[in-house]
């Protein structure tokens, strides 16, 4: 049978005309001006067998809904292609907009908190404008956008031929401390004398593929890296963050023309920033999480708070990738098998007992009684975030006992591509890479929905933001799930070849 490759990209804008609201953080940020732009890129690839499409968006999430428009708007205007071997994933930037239907903010820490608000209490916000774009039009600019990228892309496929290949750069490390006390924070203090490790560890792999045309001239190149792009996450304007300026770099050395698709891989953990080496922000942040009494100039990198870290971590991605690129040419490949499995699994949801109920109910009670001005701010809502989302949860939990996710394993030659919806530990990631059958495995997290955090047990008893009940829909008993699922999917694709 021949497996003849064919290859098709487009990147387009999200860049918006006017004001939106950026996505990422408790309190609330309008975008003042852009600083790089912001893209969707697609790339369509198929053989004789089947096909598939990536779509990577500089987004904080992808939302099932945004996936259900998008599907449903190309409909007809893709003759063969499949709506659901789509993935939409987003490189987790807080730097873009936030297009999140109100109805979805109901069961938010913010809604549950204004419940239990007296009525004479207001809510402050701290940036409202009405010439700022609407959720509404954000998701329909939006829709447009990813459906035109995934059109293009499709309807322009060409012979092509590929190399898969392996790098390593730097950038992700783990994000969360534990003390003596078996307590964990997200951003903890590692000045503390109770300071005992880092919760997890890193991976400085990146995985590749370079695409090529029939001339065999370089046309794009898909990187994966367990590390999300938030180095500028704070900051009030438009930016892809370091992925955009590594597709700057990319386009110095390779030509305008090159496509650069970036995917985020397990890295619910991970951030650009050593903790232990910790280098402050330069400019002033509104983050409560992030506060410091270690004011030691350390000899570092620089901050991974700024645009000078951005253009740190972009470097080194893009050197490693120029570098690969000279092993990978070597060994490239024109035909390949495509299996595409779509997966609908259900997952059992994280609970909350009536203790810990009763519990959040009573901290907000006593936050409430205390509280001296009749108003509440970005401030209060971040310090109840957790109580407030643990009686969300217990509210959820009466009709619901678990939760659908859409999840896709696709053999591409000897590689295997898997999706989750999560902002996934790094530790499910390595478990899932370390028993692959495949000889290299590419994990794409934020993709085809928006699962929040999937802790793990460790995490999970050491507490804290990203591993609190009220930080993700379901806990480690889900993510084992999803771990053994995927093994499972990647084990018969491979196995099937043997029969």
């Amino acid at each position: 049978m021949n497996n003849t490759i064919k290859a098709g990209w487009y990147e387009n804008s999200i860049t918006p005309n006017k004001k939106v609201m950026l996505a990422g953080q408790f309190y609330e940020r309008v975008s003042e001006y852009v600083e790089t732009d912001i893209t969707v890129t697609a790339i369509a690839v198929s053989s004789s067998q089947n096909h598939f499409v990536i779509c990577s968006c500089d987004l904080l999430y992808i939302e099932d809904y945004l996936v259900d428009s998008v599907r449903k708007k190309i409909s007809g205007r893709c003759e063969g292609l499949n709506p659901f071997n789509i993935v939409i994933n987003a490189t987790h930037t807080h730097t873009s907009i936030d297009y999140q239907r109100k109805e979805n903010k109901d069961g938010s820490a913010l809604n549950i908190l204004k419940k239990y608000m007296p009525e004479d209490f207001s809510y402050i916000e701290k940036a409202k404008d009405d010439t700022i774009m609407s959720n509404n039009e954000a998701e329909e600019f939006l829709t447009d956008k990813i459906s035109q990228a995934i059109i293009e892309a499709w309807n322009n496929k060409k012979t092509a031929s590929f190399s898969n290949a392996f790098g390593r750069a730097p950038i992700g490390m783990c994000r969360r401390v534990v003390y003596e006390d078996s307590t964990g924070l997200m951003w903890g203090d590692t000045s503390r004398a109770d300071f005992e490790s880092l919760e997890g560890g890193n991976d400085s792999g990146i995985e590749l593929i370079y695409f090529f045309d029939e001339k065999r001239n370089l046309t794009g190149i898909v990187a994966n890296l367990a590390c999300p792009s938030q180095i500028l996450e704070h900051r009030s304007f438009i930016s892809s963050d370091y992925w955009g300026k590594v597709k700057i770099l990319l386009r110095e050395k390779f030509g305008k023309d090159i496509y650069l698709l970036s995917l985020c891989s397990a890295a619910g953990d991970q951030c650009p920033r050593d903790l232990i080496r910790w280098v402050a922000p330069v400019s002033p942040i509104d983050d409560p999480n992030i506060t410091r009494k270690d004011n030691i100039n350390r000899i570092a990198d620089p901050s991974m708070f700024e645009i000078e870290g951005c253009w740190k971590a972009a470097k080194r991605i893009a050197n490693e990738i120029i570098d690969v690129y000279e092993d990978a040419k070597k060994s490239i490949k024109d035909e390949a098998v495509i299996k595409h499995e779509y997966i609908n699994l259900r997952l059992p949801i994280r609970r909350a007992s009536q203790e810990e109920y009763e519990n959040a109910t009573y901290i907000i009670d006593q936050f409430v009684k205390n509280k001296k001005i009749k108003s509440f701010d970005f401030n209060d809502k971040a310090k109840m975030h957790v109580h407030a989302g643990t009686i969300a949860r217990y509210i959820y939990q009466q009709k619901q006992s678990d939760y659908e996710i859409e999840m896709h394993v696709i053999k591409f030659s000897d590689l295997a591509i898997v999706t989750n919806p999560f902002e996934l530990f790094l530790d499910y990631g390595n478990i899932i890479k370390a028993r692959s059958m495949a000889s290299q495995t590419f994990i794409i997290q934020l993709a085809c929905g928006c699962g929040s955090y999937l802790p793990t047990k460790k995490a999970e008893e050491h507490g804290h933001y990203s591993a609190y009940i009220s930080s993700g829909i379901t806990g480690h008993e889900g993510g084992k799930k999803l771990v053994e699922t995927t093994l499972s999917i990647i084990e018969k694709l491979w196995g099937s070849e043997n029969k």
